[in-house]
């Protein structure tokens, strides 16, 4: 799969505008990290896949990677019921000193 069609979008939220903000200093157990932003994802992209994307993409290097799997929500429209599509989200989070100027 094309690392262009792995990664469909940032998810430009105020949470992703907040946590990309977040970084945390190393300590005795933990590496520093950096801040963590969100992206929709094709839903058979893997995280190994989705790491990789990233790292080309943006030029960043990234520490780990989060996924969830989003079901479609029911929406009515006038007298039938519907759903909305069903996506994957993920959560990458970045090493201390990257940074992706998208947020």
């Amino acid at each position: 799969m094309d690392m262009y069609a792995v990664i469909k979008r940032p998810l430009v939220t105020e949470k992703g505008t907040h946590q990309s903000q977040q970084s945390h200093d190393a300590t005795a157990s933990r590496p520093a990290r950096g801040g963590s932003y969100a992206f929709e994802v094709h839903p058979d992209a893997s995280k190994p896949m989705i790491k990789q994307a990233i790292q080309k993409i943006y030029g960043v290097k990234v520490q780990s990677v989060r996924t969830a799997n989003r079901q479609g929500k029911s929406r009515r429209y006038r007298y039938k019921v519907g759903k909305t599509r069903a996506w994957k989200k993920a959560v990458v989070v970045l090493d201390g000193d990257s940074h992706i100027d998208l947020f």
